[in-house]
C-alpha cells in the first residue's frame, strides 16, 4: 500500500498540455459528431456574417454620406441590424448546442468515473485522501464541462475567423494589414508569455483546491471527535491556513490576469494611432487607395483579428489546465482493478460454507506481511472467534475471504473453490459482513433494511427486524419503519445503527456471517438481546466472529488468538484459559 497523500501534500499535477490525453476525449465526442459538424457550419457562418459590416460601414462613409443617399443609408443601416440579429441568432443556437452537447459529453464522464469508483480496490482508497477523490469527480470534471461547452469548436472557429480576416484585409490594404500584424504580434507574444506564467499558476493552485477539500471533507466526517476533543479552534486555524494558502495562490494569478487589459489596450491604441498616422499621410499625399471609410473598416477588423487571437491563447492555458485535469480523471479511470471476475469465474451455488486458509501470506505494504504462510480450516456451520492485538490481523483473515483484498501467496477458498475462481456477485452475497460503524444511508429504515435485498417485501423486512429485536427501537421512531433517517444514521444511538445493520444482514441471509467487532457499540442492555438473537442468526451457517467483548465468544466452537503473523492459539474458551496462556491474559 503506498504511502497516503493528505489534505497538506500536494498533488503531482502535470502543468504540459498532454495531447495524449486530449485525444482520449474523442472517445466521447465522436458519437456526437454530426451535432459537431453541424454547430462548426453554424459557427463558420456567424464568423462570415461578422467580416460584413465593417466593409458596409466603409460604403457608408465613402459613398451614401458623400451622396448623401438616405435610401441607400437606411437600406444599408437595415442590412446591418439584420446581420446582427442574424449572428446574435446562429451564436444562440450554436451556443445552446454546444452547451447541451457539452454536458452530455460531460455526463458519459460523470457516469464512467462513478462506476469506475464502484469497481475499484480498496487500496486506491487507501492511498487517497475522500476530498481529493471528490475534487476529481466534481471540480475537475466541471472544468471540463466548461472546456466542451465553450472552447472545443471555439478554436478551431478562430483560426478560420483570422484566415478569412487577414485575406480580407490583405484585398483591401496589404499596408494597412501590415501595420495591424506589426500591433498584434508582439502584443499576442506579451500576452501568451502572461498567460504562460499564469498557467504555471493554476496547477499550484489547482493543487491548493485539492488540499483545502481533502481537509474540509475530513473535518465533516470527523465533526463529533473535532467537539468532543475540543479541536474546533485548532481546526479554524488549520483551515485558515490552507484557504489562505489557496486565496495567497489565487491572488497572484488575478494579478497577473490584470496585465492582460493593459497589455491589449497598449498595443490596439498604438496600433490605431500608427494607422491613422499612415493613412492621413496617404490621404494628404494623394492617395486614392487609402480613405476614410478603409482606415474605419481595418480599425475594425483589427479588433476582429486581436480578439480571436486573445481567445486562442486563453484557450491554450485553458487546454493546460483541461489536459492537467483529464491527467487526474483517466488516473482514476485507468487505476487497475485487480478484484474482479474473469472469464472463468463461476457462480457459487449451493454454499455448505466450508472455509480454508491455505498457507496465506499478505501484507498492506510492500515487504510487511500482515500473516504469513496462514492456515485456518473452517467446517460448514463452525463458528470461529478471533482475537488478539490490534493491527494483529483479525480483520485482514476477513478481507481476504470477502475479497476485499487478494492474497498474495497461498489461496482462500470457499466450498473448495479459490475465491478468485468465484463471480464476486455471488461470493458476497454469501459472505455478509457486519461492520464496527454500521453505514447508514439517507432514506426509510426500510430502505436501509432491504438495502442487501432490494426485491424483499415489507413483510420480509419486518420479520427480520423482530428476529434481531430491532422492532423495539424502530417502533419508537415517529414513523416506524418509514421513518426517514438522516445521513450516517444520525439521531440514533450506535445501538440502533447496530440493531438496523444486523436486520439487513438477516434479510440478507448468507451462508458465511462476518461479525467484525459488531456488537463492541452496542450497550449492555441491547447486548443481551442480540445475544438472544446471536444463535438464531449463525444456526446451520458458518460465522467468523472478530471481538474485544470476550462475552460475546465464549460459546464459539474455536477461538483464534491471531499474534505474530499468524494464530498464536487455538481452541475453546475452556481449552485456552486452561492454558493460561495469550488468551487467558485477556480475562484476567
Amino acid at each position: 500500500m503506498a504511502k497516503r497523500n493528505t489534505y497538506f501534500q500536494d498533488e503531482v499535477i502535470t502543468r504540459k498540455i498532454d495531447m495524449k490525453q486530449l485525444t482520449r476525449t474523442l472517445h466521447y465526442v465522436l458519437p456526437h459528431l454530426k451535432v459537431m459538424i453541424f454547430v462548426s457550419c453554424l459557427l463558420i457562418l456567424s464568423s462570415v456574417v461578422s467580416l460584413i459590416p465593417p466593409v458596409l460601414l466603409k460604403t457608408i462613409i465613402n459613398t451614401t454620406v458623400v451622396n448623401e443617399d438616405y435610401r441607400q443609408l437606411a437600406l444599408l443601416i437595415s442590412a446591418m441590424a439584420c446581420l446582427a440579429f442574424a449572428e446574435i441568432a446562429v451564436t444562440f443556437i450554436q451556443t445552446r448546442l454546444m452547451g447541451r452537447l457539452g454536458h452530455k459529453i460531460i455526463s458519459e464522464i460523470r457516469e464512467e468515473i462513478f462506476y469506475k469508483l464502484q469497481e475499484l480496490p480498496f487500496d486506491y482508497f487507501d492511498n487517497r485522501p475522500n476530498g481529493k477523490i471528490v475534487v476529481r469527480v466534481t471540480e475537475y470534471i466541471n472544468g471540463l464541462a466548461n472546456f466542451f461547452t465553450n472552447y472545443v469548436m471555439m478554436f478551431f472557429i478562430y483560426i478560420i475567423k483570422l484566415i478569412i480576416v487577414t485575406i480580407v484585409m490583405l484585398i483591401y490594404s496589404p499596408t494597412l494589414t501590415l501595420i495591424v500584424f506589426c500591433t498584434v504580434i508582439p502584443m499576442m507574444t506579451c500576452v501568451i508569455l502572461l498567460r504562460r506564467s499564469v498557467r504555471k499558476l493554476f496547477g499550484a493552485h489547482r493543487a491548493k483546491i485539492s488540499n483545502r477539500t481533502a481537509f474540509l471533507v475530513e473535518s465533516i466526517m470527523g465533526e463529533k471527535i473535532i467537539k468532543n476533543y475540543n479541536r474546533a479552534d485548532v481546526n479554524e486555524a488549520i483551515n485558515y491556513d490552507v484557504h489562505m494558502t489557496s486565496v495567497r495562490q489565487w491572488w497572484k494569478i488575478v494579478l497577473r490576469n490584470e496585465l492582460n487589459g493593459p497589455i491589449v489596450e497598449t498595443f490596439w491604441n498604438l496600433g490605431t494611432l500608427v494607422i491613422y498616422a499612415v493613412s492621413l499621410s496617404a490621404i494628404l499625399g494623394g492617395s486614392s487607395v487609402i480613405n476614410a471609410g478603409l482606415v474605419i473598416m481595418f480599425t475594425q477588423y483589427m479588433s476582429q483579428f486581436s480578439g480571436p487571437l486573445q481567445q486562442i491563447a486563453a484557450i491554450i492555458q485553458n487546454l493546460a489546465q483541461v489536459s492537467s485535469n483529464l491527467e487526474q480523471v483517466f488516473d482514476t479511470i485507468d487505476y487497475p482493478v485487480t478484484i474482479k471476475d474473469t472469464n472463468g469465474s463461476v457462480e457459487l451455488k449451493n454454499t455448505e460454507g466450508r472455509i480454508d486458509f491455505n498457507d496465506v501470506t499478505f501484507g498492506y505494504e510492500e515487504n510487511i506481511n500482515v500473516l504469513e504462510h496462514f492456515d485456518l480450516h473452517v467446517k460448514p456451520g463452525e463458528t470461529i472467534a478471533l482475537v488478539g492485538p490490534t493491527g494483529a490481523g483479525k480483520t485482514t483473515v476477513i478481507n481476504m475471504l470477502t475479497r476485499f483484498y487478494d492474497v498474495e501467496e497461498g489461496n482462500v477458498t470457499v466450498d473448495g473453490h479459490d475465491v478468485k475462481d468465484l463471480t464476486l456477485d455471488s461470493l458476497r452475497k454469501e459472505v455478509g459482513v457486519l461492520m464496527q460503524d454500521p453505514f447508514i444511508f439517507k432514506g426509510t429504515v426500510m430502505e436501509n433494511i432491504r438495502y442487501g435485498r432490494p426485491d424483499a417485501t415489507d413483510e420480509e423486512c419486518i420479520a427480520a427486524a423482530k428476529a434481531i429485536y430491532a422492532d423495539k427501537c424502530i417502533d419508537k421512531l415517529t414513523d416506524g419503519y418509514n421513518h426517514v433517517l438522516e445521513e450516517r444514521g444520525d439521531g440514533l444511538s450506535s445501538g440502533e445503527k447496530q440493531l438496523i445493520s444486523f436486520a439487513r444482514i438477516i434479510l440478507k441471509n448468507p451462508k458465511v456471517i462476518i461479525l467484525d467487532e459488531a456488537t463492541s457499540s452496542i450497550d449492555t442492555e441491547t447486548e443481551i438481546l442480540i445475544k438472544k438473537a446471536l444463535d438464531v442468526i449463525i444456526k446451520d451457517k458458518t460465522a467468523f466472529i472478530v471481538a474485544h467483548r470476550l462475552s460475546t465468544i465464549r460459546n464459539a466452537d474455536r477461538i483464534l488468538y491471531i499474534a505474530n503473523k499468524g494464530i498464536a492459539e487455538e481452541g475453546t474458551h475452556e481449552e485456552l484459559m486452561a492454558k493460561k496462556g495469550l488468551y487467558y491474559a485477556l480475562n484476567v
